[in-house]
């Protein structure tokens, strides 16, 4: 799998990520800057899997399909999930459910590129 889409979201979500602290510690909701980078990483997320679902179709290696598009899958699932929850999170911890969702996408990208990297070995 070429890498500049998913390192670019592993950096966009990573940043992401940090941006959301601030507002964790002051206790406030994220403005609507940051829900505009969710929908960036989320179109990019979306990118990522008919990407991949293309990748895996056209390929002649041995990757576990179900495995491959569930790691797809489950990218793009947990951002709007984590949204979903925060906003209806009146505490300061649904801060911390949008970082720790920001976390979690990298580790599932990592993931991804692992099983298509030991397909070619």
């Amino acid at each position: 799998m070429p890498a500049v889409l998913p390192e670019a979201l592993i950096v966009a979500t990573l940043v992401t990520a940090a941006l959301l602290v601030g507002p964790l510690v002051r206790a406030r909701r994220p403005g609507g800057f940051l829900f505009s980078l969710f929908g960036l990483i989320e179109l990019g997320l979306l990118v990522l899997l008919v990407w991949g679902i293309v990748l895996v179709a056209g390929t002649e290696r041995d990757v576990d399909v179900a495995t491959f598009v569930g790691y797809l899958v489950g990218t793009v699932a947990v951002l709007p999930l984590a949204v979903l929850w925060a906003r209806n999170e009146t505490s300061r911890w649904g801060d911390a459910v949008l970082i720790v969702a920001l976390l979690v996408i990298p580790v599932l990208i990592v993931r991804l590129n692992q099983i298509w990297d030991a397909a070619h070995a």
